[in-house]
């Protein structure tokens, strides 16, 4: 599978107000695994960019005044994207731009190329309801060193994205691809799943806690403790 992993950088929130792309930048993964290949460029935008945003991303008018236009890269990010999954932190909004930026070329959307889209924005919010998930969150909570992420960046932040990606679709990818692999083998790849597995021992103090339980459900039920019973044949 090719997946693209996308972000943008724009001169404001809305592309309904004028605002346009100042950066995109797309990483390439095929078969869970980073290519090398890659898509960067800075864009003239032809207007100035918002306050807020150049505080999000520190781009400025003047470091973009020699840069090519959209229309410039349209067609290489085209045969760049073509039949690719895209993976999109918050999609709409990226989405939103690109497809602003085609419509004005008169060119078709963005969909027409890549019809298949994952935002790992709302698979984040179903994983982790009610926590942040913004990227720098899930950067911590799958342990990708984002330390060198200061300001956004387009590419850096592509980067960031398909590592925190492959962190978040591990356990049900390993699933996956395991069952495909043996469909008819079901002792083997429970075997083989058993050992993929990512095992937590118990600290001293849980130990404790589970002995007291059982204790607790063995006075209950006359001396017997099926959990016990089961331990002592595996």
């Amino acid at each position: 599978m090719r997946q693209l992993f996308l972000d943008t950088e724009t001169t404001g929130l809305d592309p309904r107000q004028g605002h346009r792309i100042i950066e995109i930048a797309g990483v390439e993964m095929v078969n869970r695994r980073l290519t090398g290949n890659r898509f960067h460029r800075y864009l003239n935008p032809d207007r100035e960019i918002d306050a807020g945003a150049m505080q999000v991303h520190g781009l400025t008018s003047e470091f973009l005044q020699d840069k090519p236009r959209f229309s410039d890269i349209c067609d290489e990010l085209i045969i760049f994207m073509q039949g690719a999954e895209l993976v999109i932190h918050n999609a709409p909004f990226d989405l939103g731009f690109l497809n602003s930026e085609l419509k004005l070329l008169g060119r078709a959307p963005m969909q027409a190329c890549c019809p298949d889209v994952i935002d790992t924005l709302k698979l984040a919010k179903e994983l982790h309801p009610g926590q942040k998930n913004n990227l720098d969150a899930l950067c911590r909570r799958y342990a990708v060193d984002n330390t060198s992420r200061s300001l956004h960046g387009a590419l850096l932040d592509a980067e960031l994205l398909a590592a925190v990606y492959i962190g978040m679709t591990r356990g049900q990818e390993s699933l996956s691809m395991e069952i495909e692999a043996t469909p008819l083998h079901f002792a083997t790849t429970a075997t083989s799943l058993r050992a993929s597995l990512r095992v937590l021992a118990a600290s001293p103090d849980e130990l404790l806690q589970h002995e007291t339980m059982l204790d607790k459900l063995a006075q209950e039920n006359n001396n017997s403790a099926v959990w016990r019973a089961i331990s002592s044949i595996q």
